[in-house]
């Protein structure tokens, strides 16, 4: 530690506000225990559990909300769906001078263009060298359930200072708030009252941002009671399964019988359930009632598919893209549900864009490059729905109808076609005379 402290002062002489070098938190051996709250949830414990968080104590709801996921197949579907609608997408750093509004801001130093291609380049590169970067974007987007995910940032000393050697995803049961609101993690020095979180230290993403306490936002705790609902309707579908689903087996046995035949008939009415074969005497009556009551478990798949439908409103925003079975619709309306689920992965998209750019390519950018250096952006690259056909008819138009300034790397992304290189030959066609030339 005295080495990394003279490194870090040394560091702080030359540039101000260096984040620390090394883990500062990392993982524990005490992660393997784990609560199990969801074990007998009751509508009182989960008031409990959630009043506890509110005061700053995240563990026990942190448990459950993972708890929920692993026992509801459900909620696992939908919370996955909205996850790999963000992680399952491609991603870029794209220089600050590509994005909308770089024309009209305000010219600082000469160079600046130059400096910002550079930055972004620096940091599309670092990223990339990075094998825990894309663990550390599965973690950041289990905040969309949580509302809060946090990732330490591992820096090392190098030659030009220091640089980004690692990323280390924080285990939900060390966070906490403090009564001033502030998000806090716990260590083995401060398990109580935890630590701040250092500037340029650690990724904080909350998606669900909102006024008020941090905890309140996520999609996890809305869909908490309708969890709770459908396990008591499953759990109550089970128990009429079990004693009104099975046929009801009668022996009436002759009134001189003994203490033991009667013992022995019962032990072979047992049988008769379990193994569907016995034998009886010809002195003794046996029947089979079927107790089946028509319609009536239809309460209890109902109920489940009613809360199934308010979770999948919860996370996705739409529900004929999840319950297509019972759902009648026409195309129209299941062409609306998508686009809501769209909209809702572009504000999330939006969100972890966001994030990224401040508590990433931020410190990479300012301490490669100085306070002053344009900071890239990070951008995922959405998968375009219209088929190869529509796509290119619709290029067609846009370029040589509407003289539409087109890029040729997203043209090609697009239709799925590879770039050739200066040195391969390339298939000439009548459309070869339309293509917009290359511009430096």
């Amino acid at each position: 530690m005295q080495f990394f402290d003279r490194i870090v002062n040394s560091l702080r002489r030359a540039r101000p506000s260096v984040p620390r070098p090394g883990v500062l938190v990392g993982r524990q051996s005490n992660e393997l225990w784990r609560e199990y709250p969801a074990d007998g949830l009751t509508p009182q414990k989960l008031v409990a559990i959630m009043r506890e968080a509110d005061s700053g104590d995240l563990a026990a709801q942190m448990a459950l909300f993972e708890q929920m996921e692993e026992r509801d197949a459900h909620l696992f579907s939908v919370a996955n769906t909205r996850r790999l609608a963000i992680t399952g997408l491609p991603w870029e750093v794209v220089s600050a001078t590509e994005m909308p509004g770089w024309r009209s801001a305000p010219i600082g130093p000469a160079g600046d263009k130059s400096l910002a291609d550079e930055a972004a380049a620096f940091c599309d590169e670092t990223l990339r060298g990075l094998c825990e970067f894309d663990d550390a974007l599965a973690h950041l987007s289990l905040a969309f359930g949580r509302n809060i995910s946090i990732v330490e940032l591992v820096w090392e000393p190098g030659a030009g200072g220091v640089r980004l050697a690692g990323m280390v995803p924080i285990a939900f049961d060390r966070l906490m708030i403090n009564d001033a609101g502030e998000t806090r993690i716990l260590t083995d020095e401060e398990r109580f009252k935890g630590i701040a979180l250092p500037p340029d230290k650690f990724i904080v993403h909350s998606p669900h941002a909102r006024s008020g306490h941090a905890m309140r936002g996520g999609l996890l705790r809305v869909t908490a009671l309708a969890y709770l609902a459908k396990h008591f309707a499953i759990k109550d579908w089970m128990i009429f399964a079990e004693v009104f689903g099975m046929p009801v087996r009668i022996a009436r046995y002759a009134p001189n019988a003994t203490e033991r035949e009667k013992r022995e008939l019962l032990s072979m009415l047992k049988q008769l359930g379990a193994d569907a074969t016995g034998i009886f005497s010809k002195a003794v009556d046996v029947e089979i009632v079927q107790s089946r009551l028509p319609g009536e478990t239809n309460l209890y798949e109902n109920l489940c598919l009613y809360f199934d439908r308010e979770i999948s409103k919860a996370w996705l925003g739409q529900t004929l893209t999840t319950d297509t079975i019972r759902t009648r619709a026409s195309a129209g309306a299941a062409a609306v549900h998508d686009r809501v689920r769209r909209d809702l992965r572009d504000d999330d998209l939006r969100r972890e864009s966001a994030t990224l750019r401040r508590d990433v390519l931020g410190p990479l950018t300012r301490l490669r490059f100085g306070p002053d250096a344009p900071v890239p952006h990070f951008r995922r690259i959405p998968d375009l729905t219209l088929e190869p056909e529509r796509l290119a008819a619709l290029l067609d138009t846009a370029v040589n109808r509407l003289g539409a300034r087109v890029p040729r790397r997203w043209a090609h992304a697009a239709l799925g076609i590879p770039e050739a290189n200066a040195s391969e030959e390339t298939v000439r066609g009548r459309g070869s005379n339309l293509s917009v030339p290359r511009t430096n």
